[in-house]
């Protein structure tokens, strides 16, 4: 059964041109994901179609006004049957792929975009999470929810070519993936480690976890310490340690 995504928007049109290209575009015309994007502006009932007030107890800005996203959202659910409701704002819980593939197995999603200075509090009586994709500041949750279209696109069966890629990439075992290298094999000076030429899976192996785990510690501590490091893990740390301590000293000693 394809999963469902409906996106509630007051500039529904940022969608379109980035939902028909690549992965997420190819998932759609598969049937495999329905996404439908939908004008918060349709469920106001005054002349001027209003989606934001000013805040109670001053301060700049305008804020999200309660009732037309309840209406969103029942309008929604009543046409196409319950979902879990997310709303996309800074102050919400960050984006994993824990928690990508967590909402990968729901058949239904609602994404309700934020703007302005944030939304009526309220709202999250009839929303189920608050979801960020960093701790910086956008103008609005429309591209936090193409990014989590897209995230979500790639975990749908059939969709990638090869289905096997996605179990490498960064995150999906708590790590940063690996160096990638493509031909020529070296390119001004710059040479592919001769592991990757080697022909030997296991050595390869090796050494593409090697590296994911010391990325990981250099670039990621906040990850790294998450890890549950096998005995092979503590292996190769040691033995890229040992390395580099031989590299040093071999400097030092011209």
């Amino acid at each position: 059964m394809a999963q469902s995504i409906d996106i509630i928007s007051i500039f529904p049109e940022i969608f379109d041109p980035v939902l028909r290209v690549s992965i997420t575009g190819r998932a759609i015309s598969k049937g495999s994901l329905v996404v439908r994007c939908h004008n918060l502006r349709d469920h106001t009932i005054d002349k001027h179609r209003s989606t934001d007030d000013t805040p109670y107890g001053g301060g700049s800005g305008m804020v999200m006004l309660l009732e037309p996203m309840v209406r969103a959202f029942q309008a929604i659910e009543s046409m196409h049957g319950k979902a879990r409701k997310i709303v996309l704002a800074p102050t919400g819980k960050p984006l994993t792929q824990k928690l990508v593939r967590e909402l990968a197995n729901e058949e239904r999603l609602i994404l309700m975009c934020g703007r302005y200075e944030g939304m009526d509090e309220r709202i999250y009586h009839y929303a189920d999470d608050e979801v960020s994709i960093g701790d910086f500041v956008l103008t609005g949750g429309e591209l936090p929810a193409l990014t989590l279209v897209d995230a979500l696109s790639r975990l749908i069966p059939g969709v990638l070519h090869n289905e096997h890629s996605s179990e490498d990439e960064s995150f999906e075992c708590g790590l940063l993936e690996y160096p990638q290298y493509s031909r020529p094999a070296e390119v001004a000076g710059l040479a592919v480690p001769p592991v990757l030429l080697s022909g030997n899976h296991e050595q390869i192996r090796r050494w593409r976890r090697q590296l994911s785990l010391v990325r990981t510690r250099q670039r990621r501590p906040d990850l790294f310490a998450t890890v549950l490091l096998s005995d092979e893990d503590r292996r190769l740390l040691a033995a890229w340690d040992d390395q580099q301590r031989d590299n040093r000293t071999a400097g030092l000693s011209t």
